[in-house]
């Protein structure tokens, strides 16, 4: 049986703010502050979701959580963004609803993670298979390459998103994603020439610097430290707990995985550097003769880095920073531009050239992500885009934001009224008019063609003469004066003249939100966003592909003196683009609140909860959803959820729902007035009604609890008596059969001794009357074996005597036999017994010599000088001839293992042995050492072989040596180089040949007799001035 929840179950505060009572801003904070400390960072007003942004992670966002809200009721579970993007995937699938999700709240609320939350839940819901994961992954990996280059770091938040993003997702008719197309705007890119303290610039340039490898900076021309570069903030360069090297390889994946090419990606990085290198640039002055300043360049060694980044010449830029050209009709005007035009025209510069970057890749990843089909699509918005914004100090960027935020104010009150009333109708119910605020008079006030703000700055930006912020507020005071959300010290309406709250140079409106205090410093100049046209055509030229397709109109051929449109006129149209495309959609609304100003969790601030709760307009959300019906449900939940409350309707109600739940009110006497029927659904008007159904229902659960409870209780004492009883039965019967079995083993054990008993009895009586017959048998035999030994012993010793003295007569016969031949022969023997014995002695003697040698001879090392002693002086002559013979025999068998090397090795030593043996006595120690030759490697090392391609000959010894000048004794090192034709000698550290003598001019070689390395050479008469040079090792 499937588990009916509701949103009301276990509810911690009150989940849906529609049904809070009382309703106040105060109540309304502490439910907020009460969730949160629970952790529950979702709340409700009808379909609205509150997001606080707990600033840590929550265990709210595995695949087993959107399991559980996948294809549930809106109101069935607790609070979760996953509810809102499920219900509105559900209606863009089921009911062909194009659907839009708009995400609104201040930096640091987590606008950015609500959208990925949304995104993600999409892409986990819907389809799978190759293209549509394809598909799925880019739209997701969109996000990293525009946080990148949109995001940056600020004193609220470490990744605010410094632009609006509103993304269409394309689905077919099976709800499998398809594409995407992404729009965004006002870029802040006035935050790349310049940043608030405690702030970043742009994410990408730091990624840039700390992710790229060497390479790359290098083909870049740029260096891995921050402070090299002016536009980069140096006291928040780095976050803690962001690392921007991981990031940085994170968006170029992302980036492979959207589609972009390696070339345009390396175009893409190439700008970002020239921005960097752009921001370097430095202005002196230099005066001309006709009086006026011109801009020079100071350094030019960052601009002509950046020139060979972007392709473009390098005069051609340097000229585009001094000198402006302005076109009139047919004239055209050349002006040169001192150093604070100079600045600007840098600063502008950068500014557009990387906010064109930033729509190019915008355009770019589109083309990547765009549906190919041409059949129609079913469409999710999802707008990420500022909250509205009051500082301390409001400028034309929070007017525009504001702007925005009031048009989409307007929206969701027209939408959310619209919404009410379609359901009423749908239902039968009869519309009450809802009395609510209309922002309607503010958006007029900010965007009428002829007599709103934003009208009269392009006004003033347009028109000739001297314009300035002043003049635009005089302008502002003259025909906005009498307007009652206009406030301005200097216009006509008296009840201001005396408010020092409002500054002269500063005007206030009264928002929705509440009032915001704007300072027109800087209204003019950034409504004009203005770059020389001289900048656009330097770029134009360059050489870079991309830089043509940002800089369009620099092309001389396609020169238009028509001025560009102001940044205010251009918002003014993507917002009426905006808000006409959300208007063929239906709404769904996240509202992000950021809970501290420390980005910490576990803190709740009422002060800054309760601002943003304001100007979000919360509690107008509120009023407006409970000025019909505060609650609505369809009749099968509802009467399934009250059914206990009446005996007619408990436990199950056979009829149709509607008639059930009449019957359910009408048994609890609920007013008329608090509730009414519609077609599928019930509608309550006060939380009271409602709360007091909870009320009663948790009373009749808690009855219905202790009667299960009692219920089962008894069913378990009863099955608990009869399995007892049962278990008596079986215990009963088992001991009944022990004890038989028990009683049974005994008697037949009785049994079986006296059986054991009686037959050991004749088995032992058996056993005695056989051992007695043996004990006689054996005695019989006893004895006659002991008379037959007797009688065997006897004629032994007769045999053995007679035996004893048959061999005694026959060893007298032997000696006697010998006696007689000895006496016959012995005149034969003693003529040639002598010789005999001499031949046989020297032979024993012989044979054991030459056995007694075999057995000691020496090792077959040829110096082993040992032999074994001579054991007679008569083999004198043979033992030296054998060793002589050993030891040639030897060496001939230690020569046969030699390889021609070995033997050219031994020849030099046998040559060595014969110079030097007992003549040199450092020759002994030398004898163990192979001679090399050239010792300092002349080839290999690069030190010496310029020397070595000097000399043709080949090397046969190179060493260093000592040179010892006559003339004072000093020594000097010198390379000694010996060929098959000359010497030489050359300096060791610079390898010059110092003197080269030819062998023939030499006369002898001489080494003194002691442990040194000295050896002098001497020369023939014919070169005199050299006649001995003294060396040493």
């Amino acid at each position: 049986m499937e588990v009916k929840t509701s949103l009301l179950d276990n509810m911690i505060g009150v989940g849906d703010m529609v049904l809070l009572e009382p309703l106040s801003e105060d109540s309304f904070l502490e439910n907020l502050k009460k969730r949160f400390d629970h952790n529950e960072i979702y709340t409700y007003i009808g379909s609205v979701v509150i997001s606080l942004n707990p600033y840590r992670s929550l265990p709210i966002y595995t695949p087993d959580k959107v399991e559980e809200y996948r294809n549930r009721n809106f109101y069935e579970l607790s609070p979760h963004i996953y509810a809102l993007a499920d219900e509105a995937y559900r209606s863009l699938r089921d009911q062909d609803k194009d659907q839009c999700i708009l995400i609104t709240g201040e930096s640091g609320a987590g606008k950015t993670e609500a959208s990925k939350l949304v995104m993600s839940y999409v892409a986990a819901v819907c389809g799978k298979g190759q293209e549509v994961n394809k598909v799925k992954e880019q739209l997701l990996q969109s996000n990293p390459v525009l946080e990148a280059f949109g995001n940056a770091k600020t004193v609220r938040n470490d990744n605010s998103s410094r632009f609006g993003k509103y993304m269409d997702i394309e689905f077919d008719f099976k709800g499998d994603p398809l594409g995407g197309v992404i729009s965004n705007y006002l870029l802040e890119k006035s935050r790349v020439v310049k940043q608030p303290r405690g702030e970043r610039n742009f994410h990408i340039f730091y990624q840039l610097l700390s992710g790229a490898s060497d390479d790359m900076l290098k083909k870049l021309k740029l260096e891995r430290d921050f402070s090299k570069y002016n536009y980069l903030s140096l006291d928040s360069a780095t976050v803690s707990g962001l690392d921007d090297a991981a990031n940085f390889r994170t968006v170029r994946n992302a980036m492979q995985i959207v589609g972009f090419m390696e070339d345009e990606m390396q175009s893409v990085l190439e700008l970002v550097a020239a921005v960097l290198k752009l921001g370097n640039l430095d202005f002196k002055p230099e005066s001309r003769c006709n009086g006026m300043d011109e801009s020079r360049v100071k350094d030019k060694n960052d601009l002509k880095e950046m020139c060979e980044l972007l392709g473009i010449e390098q005069s051609v830029l340097e000229r585009a920073f001094s000198y402006r050209t302005v076109e009139a009709k047919m004239e055209k005007v050349s002006t040169t531009l001192n150093v604070a035009q100079a600045y600007y025209a840098r600063d502008a510069l950068a500014k557009n050239l990387y906010s064109r970057l930033f729509s190019w890749l915008v355009t770019r990843i589109n083309e990547s992500i765009r549906a190919q089909a041409k059949t129609r699509h079913k469409v999710m918005g999802v707008l990420d885009i500022y909250g509205f914004e009051i500082f301390e100090d409001n400028s034309f960027e929070q007017f525009i934001i504001n702007y925005c935020n009031e048009k989409l104010q307007q929206i969701f009150i027209e939408l959310t009224l619209r919404e009410e009333q379609e359901e009423y109708v749908r239902e039968g119910i009869e519309w009450t008019n809802i009395e609510y605020f209309n922002n309607a008079v503010i958006c007029d006030l900010i965007e009428n063609n002829q007599n709103g703000i934003l009208a009269m700055l392009d006004e003033e930006c347009l028109r000739p003469g001297t314009v300035t912020d002043e003049t635009f507020l005089d302008k502002l005071n003259t025909i906005c004066a009498e307007h009652q959300h206009f406030e301005s010290r200097l216009n006509k309406n008296s009840k201001f003249l005396n408010d020092h709250s409002l500054p002269h140079n500063c005007f206030r409106i009264q928002h929705y939100a509440g009032k915001v205090l704007y300072r027109v410093e800087g209204f003019v100049d950034k409504n004009n966003d203005l770059l020389y046209r001289d900048l656009s055509q330097a770029m134009y030229k360059a050489n870079h592909s991309l830089i043509k397709q940002l800089f369009p109109e620099g092309n001389p051929a396609k020169v238009n003196l028509k001025r560009p449109p102001t940044a205010g006129f251009q918002f003014r149209a993507s917002v009426g683009t905006l808000m006409g495309n959300l208007q063929t959609k239906n709404p769904n609304y996240i509202r992000c609140i950021k809970p501290n100003d420390k980005k910490a969790a576990h803190i709740f601030t009422d002060s800054l909860v309760r601002h943003q709760v304001r100007y979000l307009g919360l509690m107008e959300n509120v009023r407006v959803r409970r000025a019909g019906y505060a609650f609505r449900q369809a009749y099968e939940p509802c009467l399934e959820r009250y059914k206990m409350l009446c005996k007619n309707t408990w436990p199950h109600w056979k009829g149709p729902a509607r008639q059930g739940v009449e019957v359910l009110m009408t048994d609890l006497q609920v007013p008329a007035e608090e509730f009414a029927y519609g077609r599928s659904k019930i509608f309550i008007r006060n939380p009271r009604t409602l709360f007091f159904l909870e009320e009663k229902r948790k009373q009749c659960l808690e009855d219905l609890a202790t009667l299960i409870q009692k219920i089962y209780r008894g069913w378990k004492c009863r099955s608990h008596f009869l399995l007892l009883k049962k278990s008596e039965i079986v215990v009963a019967a088992w001991y009944r059969r022990y004890a038989q079995q028990k009683k049974y083993q005994k008697i037949k054990h009785s049994t079986t001794v006296v059986q054991s008993y009686t037959r050991g009895w004749q088995a032992r009586k058996l056993l005695r009357e056989l051992k007695y017959q043996k004990k006689c048998e054996e005695a019989v035999t006893t004895i006659a074996a002991f008379w037959h030994g007797t009688q065997a012993r006897r004629e032994l010793r007769r045999l053995k005597e007679e035996a004893r003295r048959k061999h005694a007569v026959a060893v007298i016969w032997a000696y006697w036999q010998g006696l007689k031949v000895r006496r016959e022969y012995r005149k034969f023997f003693r003529a040639n017994a002598g010789r005999k014995i001499y031949n046989f002695t020297i032979q024993r003697i012989m044979q054991k010599y030459f056995l007694g040698l075999k057995s000691n001879l020496p090792s077959m090392s040829p110096i082993d000088k040992s032999w074994p002693a001579r054991p007679y002086s008569f083999l004198e002559g043979v033992h030296a001839e054998l060793r002589r013979i050993f030891h040639l025999w030897r060496c001939k068998k230690y020569r046969s293992q030699f390889t021609e090397e070995k033997k050219a090795v031994y020849e030099e030593k046998l040559e060595a042995s014969e110079l030097f043996k007992d003549k040199k006595a450092l020759y002994p120690s030398s004898v163990s050492q192979t001679f090399k030759g050239d010792y300092l490697e002349m080839v290999k090392n690069p030190k010496y072989q310029k020397l070595s391609s000097a000399i043709d000959e080949k090397i046969l010894l190179a060493d260093v040596v000592n040179k010892i000048n006559r003339a004072n004794g000093k020594s000097s090192p010198r390379l000694f180089l010996l060929t098959k034709k000359s010497v030489i000698l050359a300096d060791q550290k610079t390898g010059q040949v110092k003197t080269s003598l030819p062998l023939p001019d030499l006369s002898s070689v001489s080494t003194s007799t002691q442990s040194d390395g000295f050896f002098a050479l001497k020369l023939k008469e014919v070169r005199r001035k050299w006649f001995e040079v003294y060396l040493f090792f």
